[in-house]
């Protein structure tokens, strides 16, 4: 991808390549309060399970890209379930000039690294409207993630995440 900088304010050159950001929304968000107000009435830390998921699938003629970054968090003190909040926030994604063989990466790791920070917001309004401290996730890194699968996709003899037609869906991480 092009690195030359453009001046403050214009836009790109019509032929670089670049991604745009056509929506992003919340498609699905459930939270479950098993304790409700009993929750503040424990000092004892609760366990967080947390599993990030990326999913994409192809709109319209192919114009554009639905990506999905599925997060869901469960909280436990010992084996009570405290709460559980599962989250499905999507963007529609439209890659210019872009190379093929760059829409993959572009797909699985920057397209989730934009979707992130609104999600994490999310997650830590819904848990603070909840009753407990706003649940703060750290960054996720997903380009390490994104080579880890693609390893096991090609120790499996799979095709790769871009060519499977009708969408896709990288390994839970």
């Amino acid at each position: 991808m092009n690195t030359h900088n453009a001046p403050d304010g214009a836009p790109p050159p019509a032929d670089s390549p670049h991604l745009r950001v056509l929506a992003q929304y919340v498609k699905e968000l459930s939270f479950r309060n098993a304790q409700g107000a009993a929750a503040q009435a424990y000092d004892i830390q609760p366990t967080i399970d947390m599993g990030v998921e990326v999913k994409s699938r192809p709109m319209g003629q192919g114009e554009a890209t639905e990506v999905d970054l599925c997060i869901n968090v469960h909280a436990k003190r010992q084996d009570t379930l405290m709460f559980s909040v599962d989250l499905v926030y999507s963007g529609v994604f439209q890659f210019m000039n872009v190379r093929p063989d760059d829409v993959e990466p572009l797909i699985w790791i920057e397209c989730p690294r934009l979707l992130f920070p609104f999600s994490r917001q999310i997650l830590a309004e819904i848990t603070r409207e909840g009753g407990y401290p706003p649940l703060l996730i750290n960054p996720i890194d997903f380009t390490p993630l994104y080579w880890a699968e693609l390893r096991e996709r090609e120790a499996r003899g799979d095709v790769p995440l871009a060519d499977v037609s009708g969408g896709a869906s990288a390994a839970a991480f």
